[in-house]
C-alpha cells in the first residue's frame, strides 16, 4: 500500500485549530478513505476531510475511498478547505 499524501494545507488547518485551543489528531495516515483528522471542541468531535481549495474543483474531488466511507458513514464528515472554513464549522456548532 502506498503512503496517503496530505493536502498542502493540513498543517496550516492544524496549527490553527491548536492555537485556538482545540484538541486536534491527525488521522490522515489511517488511509482507506477515513478522513484528515479529528477535532474535537466545546465537547463536540468533529470529522474533517481537507482539501486544497486552491487547486481547481476537479482536484479536489473526494477519492473512491473518500466517497465510499463519507456514504458509509452515519455520522457527519465536514469537507474543509481553508482554515477559515475549519473554524467557522467548529465555532458554530
Amino acid at each position: 500500500m502506498r503512503a496517503k499524501r496530505t493536502d498542502s494545507n493540513q498543517t496550516e488547518i492544524v496549527k490553527a485549530l491548536r492555537k485556538c485551543g482545540y484538541s486536534v489528531f491527525v488521522t490522515s495516515m489511517v488511509g482507506h478513505g477515513f478522513p484528515d483528522i479529528l477535532v474535537g471542541a466545546h465537547g463536540k468531535n468533529y470529522i474533517f476531510e481537507l482539501k486544497d481549495g486552491k487547486k481547481p474543483k476537479s482536484q479536489q474531488k473526494l477519492t473512491d475511498m473518500e466517497t465510499l466511507f463519507h456514504l458509509s458513514w452515519q455520522g457527519t464528515v465536514h469537507i474543509v478547505t481553508s482554515v477559515d472554513e475549519a473554524i467557522d464549522i467548529v465555532s458554530k456548532h
